[in-house]
């Protein structure tokens, strides 16, 4: 059986590299799995499930996407998916322009000129991995959230190897029992009344009347707060301006020095990189792993 061969350009610059370290580190067993210059995954559009992998090209500025025969049926889509998972509409001379005003970012931007903002490819994902990872690293997050795909994914067959299971349905979440799974009982809970609100339709996970709302209507949901919120509206649709002011990494970044700076402070200074909020966040994470 062949599988379709597709091609999506980008703007360089672009880095495969920071998209490669991205999801190898929060990549699921069973569910995903990175070669050195290729990211295949699973994958549920509405009724149809299957797998694509993803190639960067080294000579070219694009990606070839490959995928299952059944995704045929929703190729737009999972272009388009796929397309905004690896940010390749971005424009980087535009983002740029923005900041070069602020010495911090134009300096970071000389060193890191192709920095994109990796999201996810599935809303519903994103938001549960948000929820689960929680007060807890990067790792252990990845931990607990391949536990539920182990426990609660169904299984896909004709897939590459290495891949063998879809990410769990709102309801297998909500419904199951989760004892032992690795988190507080109060997460649990969280977890699982956010899935029951999806999956009854009463919570739609998109942001067409703008990410803000959809932050406000999260931030509604006992157990949900404004990093986790602002979180999911920048990991699982890639608002440009979307940002997680307390968050860690972005308060610890090196640039503000060894006091670090305050979450009010941060939102204050981050004024003026709006309406590409996201893109600086990338450049602190990055400046505050040293990658």
């Amino acid at each position: 059986m062949t599988n379709t061969l597709l091609t999506l350009p980008y703007q360089a610059p672009w880095d495969w590299q920071q998209f490669h370290a991205h999801f190898q580190l929060r990549a699921i067993a069973g569910q995903e799995c990175l070669g050195e210059r290729d990211y295949c995954r699973s994958f549920r559009l509405g009724e149809v499930t299957g797998w694509f992998r993803v190639t960067a090209l080294p000579d070219q500025h694009a990606l070839t996407l490959e995928h299952s025969e059944s995704a045929k049926a929703c190729q737009p889509e999972l272009m388009q998916r796929v397309r905004r998972m690896f940010d390749l509409d971005a424009q980087p001379a535009l983002i740029a322009a923005h900041f070069a005003a602020d010495p911090h970012l134009a300096a970071m931007l000389v060193r890191n000129p192709g920095l994109r903002l990796p999201t996810a490819f599935d809303a519903f994902e994103q938001a549960v991995r948000a929820i689960v990872g929680q007060q807890v690293t990067v790792k252990a997050a990845v931990t607990i959230t391949g536990r539920l795909v182990a426990r609660l994914g169904e299984p896909l067959a004709e897939a590459p190897n290495g891949i063998d299971r879809l990410f769990p349905t709102p309801a297998a979440i909500a419904e199951a029992n989760l004892d032992g799974i690795g988190m507080p009982g109060k997460r649990v809970q969280t977890l699982q009344h956010f899935a029951a609100q999806v999956d009854s339709g009463a919570l739609r996970l998109d942001i067409s009347q703008g990410a803000s709302e959809l932050i406000e209507r999260l931030c509604a949901l006992p157990g949900i707060g404004p990093w986790t919120a602002e979180y999911i509206a920048l990991r699982a649709f890639g608002d440009a301006d979307a940002f997680p002011a307390s968050d860690l990494g972005l308060i610890k970044a090196p640039i503000w020095g060894p006091a670090g700076i305050s979450a009010r402070q941060l939102q204050v200074h981050a004024e003026a990189w709006r309406p590409w909020r996201a893109y600086a966040a990338a450049h602190l994470w990055h400046n505050y792993s040293g990658g």
